[in-house]
């Protein structure tokens, strides 16, 4: 059953809150839970209550989001293929803003960079959240889902370089199938995985979170270019001027132009602007006032999850998605170690790493299951991971261009349609295991 037990009070700062929440999650190494197991030994134990909190939104966010997403990325497929895919180039090429400011950007680069930060801002909102009330609040509870996204991306990026580096193909695109895509993978979950125990689900959400953490440091590590120190310090003091004031509760409007500045110092310093936004995110209190029934990075999310779920994300599929598909792309894309690697890295890696990763932080941490058959419930958890999509495909995009683009493109649909279809079967077969032993709880 989900830890009935109470968020630390609201009255600290986040970091008196982070600290009460390590000493509350802590003291749970003393109490039974209802197997007669320790909760601070159990493999996937009980969740904490902004834990749980976060797992619920997040599940009634993002099945709508990974519904038109999927839209999105059909029409784009269809119209890049159709007689009219001339049209569908045009309006990407399509040039839009101030040259003077150095803005003047395609339609899908301001899909890609403008609209991106936005969902990285709600990514941002998340991980701040699991940092300070999550599942990430204890050094403990964080250790086994960060070590599990470690070996999630760590495997795909072996994979990747060995069959690029064998096949003399080109291994600067390790990182394309390291990512996990958030709303398709819950989504997945929660249309055939609905029998499986609430805290192995939450588990895939954790993994995931601290897996976009890992994205975004590889974005702003990997992908900068012609670096300029004056715009990111420019970009630096924005954000901390969004800091000071959000807590200061001023308007929105105020924050939001701070926010557009911010991301214009940052696109022009040569990082990737996305990062923008889960860098504002950050500076957002996770705990509420006193006077408060919510925080303000609940309030924040609540805001801009619709937004990003029903335009932001679905607009960059859109603008991301579209290509020609025919014999020969398909042909390239079984042929091309580019997205082999990238097929294998998600397909196949994704579950690899997660799995030997969570057994061996398991065995470091001395964590046993608390259920028959966890083991396998894992392994079919995981392969929702293999879906990249969102993150693949932008990271694709800034690691590859022309036809290797393309072909890169093709591997991340081709290893997220593959990753999607094994989850389900895999996901199915557990749930009916789990409805037979009557061991998880009716879905909500």
């Amino acid at each position: 059953m989900p830890d009935q037990r109470p968020v630390p009070d609201a009255a600290g700062d986040d970091n008196a809150s982070h600290s009460e929440n390590d000493n509350d999650n802590g003291n749970d190494n003393g109490n039974d839970n209802e197997n007669g197991h320790d909760n601070g030994r159990t493999l996937f134990g009980p969740l904490t209550k902004g834990g749980e909190r976060n797992f619920l939104d997040t599940l009634r966010a993002e099945n709508v989001g990974a519904l038109l997403l999927l839209v999105a990325s059909v029409i784009a497929l269809i119209w890049a293929s159709s007689p009219w895919a001339s049209t569908y180039q045009e309006i990407s090429d399509t040039r839009v803003g101030p040259a003077r400011l150095g803005l003047d950007l395609t339609i899908a680069t301001w899909a890609t960079d403008g609209l991106l930060a936005f969902f990285f801002f709600v990514v941002g909102l998340e991980l701040k959240r699991e940092f300070v009330v999550g599942e990430l609040s204890s050094p403990r509870r964080a250790a086994l889902p960060v070590i599990a996204a470690l070996g999630g991306m760590a495997a795909p990026a072996a994979i990747y370089l060995l069959v690029n580096t064998v096949a003399d193909g080109e291994p600067g695109g390790w990182a394309v199938p390291t990512a996990t895509d958030i709303a398709f993978a819950v989504a997945v979950i929660s249309a055939f995985g609905r029998r499986l125990p609430t805290s192995l689900r939450a588990f895939l959400l954790t993994l995931a979170v601290a897996d976009d953490f890992g994205g975004i440091i590889i974005i702003a590590a990997v992908f900068a270019h012609g670096f300029n120190v004056l715009w990111l310090l420019a970009g630096l003091a924005c954000i901390a001027a969004f800091g000071w004031l959000v807590r200061r509760r001023a308007s929105p409007a105020l924050l939001f132009i701070l926010g557009a500045l911010a991301w214009w110092a940052v696109h022009s310093s040569g990082i990737h602007a996305t990062i923008t936004g889960a860098a504002l995110a950050f500076t957002v209190p996770a705990v509420p006032r006193d006077d408060e029934s919510e925080s303000a990075a609940e309030r924040y999310e609540h805001v801009w999850r619709p937004f990003t779920a029903a335009f932001a994300v679905p607009v960059f599929a859109f603008f991301a998605v579209g290509m020609p598909v025919d014999a020969g792309i398909l042909r390239d894309a079984f042929g091309s170690p580019i997205a082999l690697g990238i097929i294998l890295g998600l397909v196949l890696g994704k579950p690899i790493g997660i799995v030997s990763a969570t057994l061996l932080g398991a065995r470091l941490l001395r964590l046993h299951p608390d259920a028959r058959g966890a083991w396998s419930d894992l392994l079919a958890v995981s392969c929702t991971a293999g879906i990249g999509f969102t993150v693949s495909l932008l990271i694709n995009e800034l690691t590859f261009d022309g036809r290797s683009e393309e072909v890169g493109k093709s591997g991340v649909l081709i290893a997220s349609l593959l990753s999607a279809a094994l989850a389900a079967v895999l996901l199915a077969w557990r749930s009916r295991v789990h409805e037979r032993r009557g061991e998880a709880l009716p879905p909500s």
